[in-house]
């Protein structure tokens, strides 16, 4: 029996590397310089506020919970909409389906928000001059080619080192280290120079790069490379997985579609946020790394068309919340084009502007995205239903299984406004 406490992302501790936890995003204890909405007050006062929290919610202490190493699912299903579904049920308890059964319990006229991210082969292996082997884990671009990596053993590259990345029918890529990036631990790797950006960089981490799958993901084969990355993944940037998404095969979004359900994109790329572990227990004072995200006008006209016509906005994955709620939270309340940083913690108390239902993983305890689905639900009532989940043999994590969150499952506070 494990106790996890970090909030996601992909290798070991930050302050010695490599991150550690889940994939659908993480938290930080302190926001980066780039934030632009959200603050843990603003989960309880302005466009966000629903009614106050009970005290307990607010404690990081009350969202722990122990969960079996066997929980922990190793290799994903096939078909992939093959995965078990809790559906969360509008009054008490749930019912045991499949992924599949998502059909039935969406509506016609409804929309589903994806978040389209792709996920990088970030993780390089390499060498230092000594022959002392290096693993880097690429995160953010910083200009000129420069990019912020965690690396493990993080202690032993200093600036200007020389790193050697090989990869098989490939030449020797020589990366040098230019400095220590002191708000992550991380280091900071010239790449050539034309790498500016994530799709500029991808073509070369194609060639010497790996998928960087969660640590708890010790059975790994070739097929991580297509069954890590969702069916409608485009805009190459991210470090993990949107997971929720990857349950949603192609026969069930053609099913889906059928059925009169819309889809609609939306892109946050799940970064450096991914790696911090939840360390705020007075959850009042919680901040996070703020996440890139782009709301497009096609995405905003849909979701005023589904308003419309009376359907439901379902959002798929907390990333997908995320982006929704915290580009509307800029604007007022109101979803509105947006390209850029944002920042928004949502915990118990929140309101929901935009999102009405949710399909999302099992997630980590203590963690930002506990939160989130807690906000959804209750607290208390989130964590009876994982305590059902783990005695119905339930999958956890990445490549675990799903729980779908009717909008009448939500909580009538938390509810978006009319």
């Amino acid at each position: 029996m494990t106790s996890y406490s970090n909030a996601g992302g992909s290798l070991g501790d930050p302050r010695d590397g490599l991150g550690q936890g889940g994939a659908e995003g993480g938290s930080r204890d302190g926001a980066s310089p780039g934030q632009s909405a959200g603050s843990s007050a603003e989960a309880f006062a302005g466009p966000g506020a629903a009614s106050p929290p009970d005290p307990a919610d607010q404690r990081l202490s009350n969202y722990g919970f122990d969960l079996p190493d066997a929980a922990i699912a190793q290799r994903p299903v096939e078909p992939r909409h093959d995965a078990r579904l809790l559906m969360v049920q509008p009054q008490q308890g749930a019912q045991h389906r499949r992924v599949w059964d998502l059909a039935e319990a969406l509506q016609p006229g409804d929309l589903l928000v994806v978040n389209d991210t792709r996920v990088l082969q970030a993780r390089l292996a390499a060498r230092r001059a000594s022959g002392g082997a290096v693993e880097v884990l690429v995160l953010e671009p910083q200009g000129g080619g420069r990019w912020c990596c965690l690396a493990k053993p993080a202690k032993k590259l200093r600036p200007g080192d020389w790193l050697t990345v090989e990869a098989p029918g490939q030449p020797p890529l020589a990366l040098q280290v230019q400095a220590i990036d002191s708000a992550t631990g991380g280091r900071i790797v010239q790449f050539p120079a034309e790498c500016i950006d994530a799709a500029a960089l991808e073509p070369l981490l194609l060639r010497y790069g790996a998928i960087p799958l969660p640590p708890y993901i010790h059975q790994h084969n070739a097929s991580d490379s297509e069954r890590y990355q969702t069916r409608y993944a485009a805009q190459p940037g991210a470090v993990a997985a949107p997971t929720a998404g990857l349950h949603l095969s192609d026969e069930l979004l053609a099913e889906l579609e059928a059925r009169g359900v819309e889809l609609a994109r939306v892109t946050l790329h799940v970064g450096l946020g991914t790696f911090r572990p939840v360390e705020t227990e007075d959850l009042r004072q919680l901040q996070l790394h703020s996440e890139w995200v782009e709301v497009t006008p096609t995405l905003v006209a849909a979701v005023a068309a589904c308003r419309a016509r009376g359907g439901r906005v379902i959002a798929v994955g907390t990333t997908s919340v995320r982006s929704l709620e915290a580009v509307a939270a800029l604007h007022g309340g109101q979803l509105a084009p947006h390209r850029g940083p944002v920042n928004l913690v949502i915990q118990p108390g929140y309101r929901f502007a935009v999102v009405q239902g949710l399909l999302t993983n099992f997630h980590l305890p203590k963690s930002s995205l506990l939160l989130l689905v807690s906000a959804l639900i209750g607290r208390k009532r989130l964590l009876d239903l994982y305590g059902e989940a783990i005695s119905e043999g339930y999958r956890f994590f990445s490549y675990g299984d799903a729980m779908w969150i009717d909008p009448a499952a939500v909580l009538p506070s938390a509810r978006p406004p009319n």
